[in-house]
């Protein structure tokens, strides 16, 4: 009887593991899209009080008042963003970004004059979720002047072109 409860219990919970890990992933993917709409609003913000700029730096939208606290990327190693770089001219609002450059946060001091659009999770796992018909973490894109229904071409920091 006893090993018969066992068994029992331990089919149960092979059957609930995978759903419970599935639940906290999707739990994870909705502070993801929270926080990374948090960083273009800020960035909105930060253009409106200072026009024809892009903030240098995350910490720059915390200086600046733009967002109430610094978010860590909820699925990324170490909770480090990636953030969106512009490549050119920057939108204005009224256009979206073409092409978009994603480097690491911890690489902005090696480039000259960043302008940073947004943010995008340093995760390349695949998601549970579909969001903006991308089914990775590393394509969901967060930034000031995106249009949802157009991905812009995307480059890598140190990639070549």
């Amino acid at each position: 009887m006893l090993t018969m409860a066992v068994f029992v219990i331990t089919l149960g919970l092979l059957v609930a593991v995978p759903v419970w890990q599935t639940e906290l992933q999707r739990e994870k993917e909705e502070e993801l899209i929270f926080r990374g709409r948090q960083y273009a609003e800020a960035v909105r913000v930060y253009v409106r009080k200072n026009p024809g700029r892009l903030p240098a730096s995350l910490k720059e939208l915390l200086d600046k008042k733009c967002i109430r606290r610094l978010y860590k990327d909820p699925l990324g190693p170490g909770g480090q963003w990636n953030v969106i770089l512009t490549t050119g001219k920057a939108p204005t609002g009224r256009e979206s970004a073409q092409e978009v450059m994603v480097a690491p946060e911890r690489v902005l001091a090696a480039i000259k004059n960043p302008q940073i659009l947004g943010v995008v999770s340093s995760s390349t796992n695949r998601s549970v979720k579909i969001y903006n018909d991308q089914e990775s973490h590393d394509k969901w894109l967060f930034f000031f002047g995106q249009d949802p229904k157009k991905l812009p071409k995307i480059v890598t920091y140190g990639e070549k072109r």
